[in-house]
């Protein structure tokens, strides 16, 4: 019979609804009924393209004799960490401070009133490897429950209120934004390169989107060429790796390896969204086609595979397809030859994938491409363009053939934070590339978040079967309303705006204390035994660094100094902080340098659709501009002007499509001609 979480939406929660284990989902219930029956806690956190999760439930949660054990010793709760974020932040830092380390799945004992005092990760079942088994834990931490609990309860209480503590937001609101902080944060990010496989530190490799995101900035800003080299560099051993699907586009979650070349296999829509962009500011930089293809096979896996029929973002992609790790992805030469038996330099193209050097993943190979298509083109006696055309050709045979393939399982639950995250890159990339169907998508999605993840005058976290649910968090505001930014910036319409600012709004009463900074749950949402804050960016940019961002542009906008004070004060408390560890600060690292940029402020007055507006967007929008805001009104429209004190005053000169480039609302003179506007962009400083 299934058990309690079969009533859950979660796909993480219903893949253990037929577990023999007695689960709870989060909440009043679970801890009502370890109060009364004295009884601990075991809290399970995982998620549902977790393999290690998968092979814990394997090895345990569906073994009878495990389960029985749990039932009769604890109160089990099992929580998808991509739902709750908050009760994965507050029991991770937990686990971190017993053990060090931390990781999914997440396996904690607490008390009856959720203070924890015992913890870990994945557990075998039975010892091996110098690893505890599962089995004997769960004997061990039930005894000293019973035969301790004076002890242990002492413990528990000493590890919450260690937990407990404020973040120590060290820096001065006495000192000033500092382009110090990004040199120094730029020499300990060059320190940790890898200079012949890119990326940073030692395996396993994660996609450092917002370092690469930094360094971009940082070149712009600065013209530091080192920048440029180690960011590019690492966009190709990227795009070259296993870790990007070089048959279907987008990128698995990270390399096992230093080489990029054997991935943990699973898809994440986040990974995805951040690396679309740092292709595309690549591109907008360097015009490479490589990462133009990059950004445009990324985006249609996601438009493929991740997007629902109402227009919302799923999730992830499983790692497992079958039960085995991988087995979706990968070939043996054998297949690959009889597939590709009408390709005629087979062997060429096999040289370029890596597959006539040997198996690369248990017996298999993933597709990757260790050296430049000129070197293979040159061992066989062939042109490149022939090469090229060859692989074209052979991957649309393999994409075909692996079609039909039993796909990885998805995760189809959508997440607010996660949709903004896409919906901003898609924005981007629409105006940028002038490509319709990208902006098309991006508001498709946006009215389905802004239209069924809503409730009670709130942001929701999570949908999935008509179903939203869970009080939005902190990243939930910011990240949706960094897209509804874009979304205005690509397609002028005013509704955008409207909708970002009073998410803005809400954002600050909701999270913001004036001591504190901003926290990642709502000051009235459920008591934890803490309230998370989470400052560094992790997988995905903080909560605090997006709502920074928001703020930043906002208040901009809005005409609203108390934003900006604001967003200021977060960045002058963590400037120390980005010195010494910017690689958990690159997000907020990449707002210091948009403050410091004195940004463009541009105030375009015209026909969106008109010739000559479109020739002032491509000036605008084609290149890496990263320190500029752009607000638009149609010389009809004065209700944006009321809206938008940017456009307060700005009319059409000559009848023509006009263009004011602002500092702190003071404009230069105003242009109606691409060359004009791009040389009032280029220059620093009002004339």
């Amino acid at each position: 019979m299934s058990n309690r979480l079969a009533g859950e939406t979660s796909p993480y929660l219903l893949q253990h609804k037929d577990n023999p284990v007695d689960w709870y989902p989060w909440g009043d219930e679970a801890f009502e009924r370890a109060k009364q029956e004295d009884k601990p806690i075991f809290l399970s956190v995982g998620y549902s393209a977790c393999h290690w999760c998968h092979v814990m439930a394997h090895e345990s949660f569906e073994d009878l004799d495990v389960a029985a054990l749990m039932n009769e010793h604890f109160v089990n709760i099992k929580v998808d960490r991509e739902e709750r974020p908050d009760v994965d932040s507050i029991y991770m830092n937990a686990v971190q401070a017993m053990t060090g380390q931390g990781g999914w799945p997440m396996s904690v004992w607490m008390m009856p009133d959720g203070r924890p005092f015992y913890g870990g990760t994945y557990f075998p079942k039975n010892a091996r490897y110098g690893m505890p088994g599962f089995i004997d834990v769960l004997k061990r931490v039930s005894n000293v429950y019973h035969e301790k609990r004076e002890a242990l309860d002492k413990d528990a209480t000493n590890l919450t209120r260690a937990i407990n503590r404020s973040i120590n937001l060290s820096g001065s609101q006495e000192s000033e934004l500092s382009k110090q902080t990004l040199e120094l944060a730029f020499q300990k990010i060059a320190a940790t390169y890898d200079e012949e496989w890119g990326g940073f530190g030692e395996r396993p490799k994660f996609p450092p989107s917002m370092t690469l995101e930094l360094l971009f900035r940082l070149y712009h800003d600065f013209g530091w060429q080192h920048a440029l080299d180690m960011a590019t560099n690492t966009l190709d051993r990227m795009m070259w790796g296993g870790m990007y699907d070089q048959l279907g586009g987008g990128f698995h979650r990270y390399s096992t390896d230093h080489m990029w070349l054997v991935p943990h296999f699973e898809k994440m829509l986040y990974d995805n969204a951040l690396l679309i962009r740092a292709y595309l500011y690549g591109y907008q930089i360097t015009r490479s086609d490589s990462y133009l293809r990059v950004v445009e096979q990324t985006i249609e896996y996601v438009r493929r595979e991740m997007t629902s029929p109402e227009g919302g973002f799923y999730s992830a992609q499983d790692a497992d397809s079958e039960g085995e790790e991988g087995k979706y992805f990968v070939w043996t030469q054998e297949e690959l030859r009889s597939l590709l038996s009408s390709i005629e330099h087979v062997d060429a193209v096999l040289d370029y994938w890596g597959v006539r050097a040997g198996p690369n993943f248990e017996g298999k190979n993933i597709l990757w491409i260790p050296v430049p298509a000129d070197v293979v083109a040159i061992q066989h006696y062939i042109e490149v363009a022939t090469l090229i055309a060859e692989v074209e050709r052979s991957c649309s045979i393999l994409f075909d053939s692996r079609e039909k393939r039993v796909k990885p399982g998805r995760d189809e639950k959508i997440l607010t934070a996660w949709n903004g995250m896409m919906i901003k890159s898609l924005a981007e990339a629409g105006r940028s590339l002038n490509r319709y169907e990208y902006t098309e998508t991006a508001v498709r999605a946006a009215h389905f978040v802004l239209g069924k993840m809503r409730g009670n005058g709130r942001l929701l976290r999570s949908y999935k079967d008509g179903q939203a649910k869970i009080n939005g968090f902190l990243e939930d505001y910011a990240s949706l309303g960094e897209a509804l930014i874009e979304l205005y910036q690509t397609t002028f319409d005013v509704r955008w705006y409207d909708e970002a600012e009073a998410l803005t709004e809400t954002m600050v009463d909701l999270f913001w204390d004036d001591e504190g900074g901003f926290y990642d749950t709502a000051r009235d949402q459920e008591g934890l035994i803490t309230r998370p804050q989470e400052i560094t960016d992790n997988a995905i940019p903080s909560g605090t660094s997006s709502a920074v961002e928001l703020l930043l542009r906002m208040a901009i906008y809005a005409g609203r100094d108390d934003w900006r004070e604001r967003a200021e004060w977060m960045i002058k408390s963590v400037q120390p902080a980005i010195q010494q560890y910017p690689s958990a600060f690159s997000y907020l690292a990449s707002q210091l340098a948009f403050q410091l940029s004195s940004p463009h402020e541009v105030a375009l007055v015209g026909d969106v659709a008109s010739k000559e507006m479109r020739a002032l967007f491509d000036v605008l929008f084609e290149p890496f501009r990263p320190d500029q805001i752009v607000a638009l009104r149609h010389p009809s429209d004065g209700a944006s002007a009321e809206k938008i004190p940017l456009l307060t005053e700005r009319e059409m000169i000559g009848g023509k499509a006009t263009a004011y480039v602002c500092h702190h609302y003071v404009c230069k003179l105003p242009v109606t001609e691409p060359e004009g506007l791009g040389e009032q962009l280029n220059r620093t400083s009002l004339d």
